[in-house]
């Protein structure tokens, strides 16, 4: 563990207030007993001796107490820290298969609420735990040290507590995780309806998105008032038993005095002693309710830090170097997590410089063999080779260091155009990312922008238009010069004027990459070195434009619905 020197500094501060704790009262039952046999000058100067070491004491304590808070908080927030960004990097890191049954919202309140359970339970409920613990032992040995008939009475209410205190963790604790999983829904629906917000007010459904959340945050708030009932239940119940102890010790302790069996000091001292024993036994009651939320919050990080990763590095991977762009796939077939396949026993070959064209319907398998290339999955079966290596054997990083992809749903971070084009080179410079969206058509549409390269593109780049978008993210990919370049329907949703000006941006990497184009509008792929038609997971048709013309196939008649819809 992190900052476990803070952490054990903390731990030794709480012993050593527990253990002030447990002086203070011996010193305060003998002060009595001096008093109640008639104070002289003697007497007086013992008791001053006592009351200056009372004071040390009480000082001890104190200090011991802020040190304890002070590193033990240090320790707590710095894990909780450490473990937010644990969670976020293998969130990062993980398979997309891994997001597919997943909210993103959800994600984000186990990194951001969850995480910060953790602090609660490292900087209270364990040193608390611990110190209840610490106090509860001692006493206990002080007062069958002082009267072993008295510890017995008083001992005899430990077993009903112990027994509610495990019921009330096993009662307790589905109903805290429930919460916990509830927070994270509720987080996943505000986050996806904020991104939604356009679509929500477009089709007048903020009434319908208003009830679901209100019905989740309801669901929440039942599963907290669940919770609390059984605390309503079993604190005042803790309390009762508690003082029932009390009780019983007073009228036994009261009858021995009475017969002459025990000492009145000894009485004082052991009601003393009694109140640090069923002290501890409240607050470890108390702390049952925080120890709960708190390991329903743990096990929720560890069920993401323990999910499995489905591609990963293989043994042995290595960097690829000097890469040429090269893909090949050699009999490849996939299937999703459903088990029905994709893509069956595919093959083909893009050689460096080449633009080969995916085409096909829906479901056919286009954006698979994409995500394929860039190893977001594995074959069921078949390789894929770049450069002649299989990319298993290639780590991830350096994979896709040279494949720059342009998606049709295009995501722009917050920020400015400039820092959205260099996103995948932080490194370049004004000129190269200039150059970069001059070859990308976009350089006029950024100079007439308020504020220019340094203008805000707002939040997933909302301020801008669908073309504008798309060209920005090819000059992303321009201006990184990787190898190879994806493009998943560039022009699918932009106008004619625009498709123009992606289709210039398009031609301007054509001999300078490998270029693999999903292709909406097929005019925007009448020049690409290959073209193969996908259906049903296999290669009905391969060729080039002219070629699949003339054969008078699915790519013919596709190309005649795409003349019909202009």
């Amino acid at each position: 563990m992190r900052f476990k020197k803070y952490y054990i500094v903390g731990i030794l501060s709480v012993i050593a207030a527990s253990v002030m704790s447990l002086t203070a009262p011996a010193l305060l039952s003998e002060m009595t007993g001096i008093v109640s046999e008639g104070v002289g000058e003697s007497e007086l100067n013992e008791i001053l001796v006592l009351a200056a070491a009372l004071t040390g004491i009480y000082l001890v304590k104190w200090l011991a107490r802020f040190l304890s808070t002070y590193t033990l908080h240090i320790a707590a927030w710095r894990l909780a820290d450490g473990t937010r960004v644990e969670l976020y990097e293998k969130i990062q890191d993980s398979s997309l298969d891994y997001f597919e049954s997943r909210q993103s919202g959800e994600l984000v309140s186990r990194v951001t609420n969850d995480a910060d359970k953790l602090e609660l339970l490292y900087a209270h409920v364990i040193p608390e735990f611990l110190t209840n613990a610490l106090t509860f032992a001692g006493v206990l040995g002080v007062l069958f040290f002082i009267n072993w008939r008295l510890a017995l009475v008083s001992a005899a209410v430990i077993p009903v507590v112990a027994g509610a205190c495990i019921f009330y963790a096993k009662k307790v604790r589905p109903n805290f995780k429930a919460a916990q999983r509830l927070v994270g829904t509720i987080s996943a629906e505000v986050q996806d309806n904020i991104q939604g917000i356009r679509e929500i007010q477009s089709f007048g459904q903020q009434e319908r998105e208003s009830r679901d959340v209100r019905e989740r945050t309801e669901s929440h708030t039942r599963a907290i008032l669940k919770a609390l009932r059984s605390s309503g239940v079993f604190h005042p119940m803790i309390e009762f038993v508690s003082s029932l102890g009390t009780v019983l010790v007073v009228a036994v302790g009261g009858y021995l005095a009475y017969t002459g069996s025990v000492d009145v000091t000894e009485v004082v001292a052991f009601i003393l002693y009694l109140s640090l024993l069923f002290t501890p036994m409240s607050g470890m009651a108390r702390l049952m309710e925080d120890g709960q939320v708190a390991m329903a919050a743990g096990e929720r990080i560890v069920e993401v830090l323990e999910a499995p990763v489905s591609v990963r590095d293989e043994p042995g991977a290595r960097d690829i170097t000097d890469c040429l762009g090269r893909i090949d796939f050699e009999n490849v077939s996939f299937s999703y997590s459903d088990g029905v396949p994709v893509l069956k026993d595919v093959s083909f070959s893009a050689l460096p410089g080449q633009t080969v064209a995916l085409v096909g319907a829906t479901g056919a398998g286009k954006t698979t063999i994409t995500k394929l290339i860039q190893r977001f999955y594995d074959p069921t079966a078949g390789r894929i080779l770049l450069d002649g290596k299989d990319i298993k054997g290639i780590t991830l990083k350096s994979l896709r260091e040279n494949i720059s992809p342009v998606l049709q749903d295009t995501f722009l971070f917050t920020g400015t155009v400039a820092e959205n084009i260099a996103y995948g080179m932080p490194s370049a410079n004004m000129d190269e990312i200039v150059s970069a969206a001059t070859k990308a058509q976009i350089h006029e549409d950024i100079m007439a922008m308020p504020d220019g390269y340094e203008t805000m593109v707002g939040e997933r780049g909302m301020k801008l238009s669908g073309g504008q978008k798309q060209r920005i993210q090819i000059a992303r990919a321009i201006l990184r010069r990787s190898p190879v370049i994806i493009l998943d329907e560039a022009t699918a949703s932009v106008d004619t004027a625009t498709e123009r000006h992606i289709q210039a941006a398009l031609d301007s990497m054509a001999g300078e990459h490998t270029v693999v184009v999903i292709a909406h509008r097929l005019s925007t792929i009448e020049k690409a070195d290959e073209i193969l038609v996908l259906d049903g997971g296999l290669i009905a048709e391969r060729g080039r434009h002219s070629e699949l013309i003339a054969a008078g196939g699915i790519y013919a008649r596709l190309a005649e619905k795409d003349k019909e819809v202009k």
